[in-house]
Parts: C-alpha cells; sequence; structure tokens
C-alpha cells in the first residue's frame, strides 16, 4: 500500500526510515507489550492521517507527537483498568540485544520532565521547541530538563549503578 499526497513519499518509506526512532519513544515511555502497541496505533493514525499532511512537514516530529499521545492514551486506560489478581501475567517479549535493561530502567525513573525531554531529544532527534511545543513547557526549560535528565544518567553509569 503505497499512500501519499503530492510532494510525500510513500507510506512504506516513512515506516521504514521512522519506525525505529518511533519505537525508541514508546519503548522509553512505556512498558514493552504497551510500546508494541503505541507503535501500532502510532502507524495506523498516521496511515490515516497521511495524505493530508503538508509535504514541507517534519515527518519525524509528526510521528513522535502521534506516539507521545498514543502513550498518554495507553497510561490513562491502564489507570482505568482492573488488574487481575492470582494469574500468572503473560510473558514480556524480550528485549533486543542492545537493549541496556538497567539504562532503561534508569531513564523510566527519571521525574516526567526530564525523561520526556530526553527522550524526544536525545532517542527522536526533535528540537528543544518541538519538544517544548508537544509538553506545554519552554523550550529554556526543555533544554534544560534534558540536561538534567542526562546529567543523572552519566552519574548513574560513572558510580556503576547501570551496570
Amino acid at each position: 500500500m503505497s499512500t501519499s499526497g503530492p510532494g510525500l513519499a510513500p507510506f512504506e518509506h516513512v515506516v521504514a526510515e521512522h519506525g525505529a526512532v518511533v519505537l525508541r519513544v514508546c519503548r522509553a515511555l512505556l512498558d514493552p507489550t504497551d510500546a508494541q502497541d503505541a507503535w501500532s496505533e502510532t502507524f495506523l493514525a498516521a496511515l490515516a492521517a497521511y495524505p493530508s499532511l503538508r509535504p514541507d512537514s517534519n515527518v519525524r516530529g509528526w510521528l513522535v507527537t502521534i506516539a507521545h499521545r498514543k502513550a498518554i492514551d495507553l497510561h490513562r486506560k491502564a489507570a482505568r483498568t482492573a488488574v487481575p489478581m492470582g494469574e500468572v501475567p503473560d510473558r514480556v517479549a524480550p528485549d533486543p540485544p542492545d537493549a541496556d535493561p538497567a539504562l532503561w530502567a534508569a531513564v523510566a525513573a527519571l521525574p516526567e520532565k526530564q525523561r520526556l525531554a530526553v527522550v524526544h531529544h536525545h532517542l527522536a532527534g526533535l528540537p528543544y521547541a518541538e519538544i517544548a511545543a508537544l509538553t506545554g513547557s519552554t523550550p529554556a526549560a526543555t533544554r534544560r530538563a534534558a540536561a538534567d535528565g542526562i546529567a543523572t544518567l552519566r552519574r548513574l553509569h560513572s558510580t556503576g549503578a547501570l551496570s
């Protein structure tokens, strides 16, 4: 299926080019199972809207914004969902070979603003102004949150807490 509007690449190219970035963002914001769901939902929503996207749009930023909103939706859904007790939970898919569970846990433990700034800037490559618009902050505050988050991760790494 090659859905595209005038001046846009076929959607398959968009998935191939940005799929890994969107998955990293989803994984940083959600547990592995929910991250897979958010990734799928992101691209399903993007597929529907892609033909009307302006040719000069920042596709990566657009996809990360959709992924961010899908993650919020899944967090809200989880908060409303009853958790059954006394049953064995489903097994979570294993991490890819290059994944460092300690690093992902440290990223997940960062305060929300720092985590979002680190994920969106360092994993998705979005500029601070776009992250600020996405999170309702200012570019300066977003830059500071990312710097603080990276400093925390470096400190944990240098002390061996991520080993």
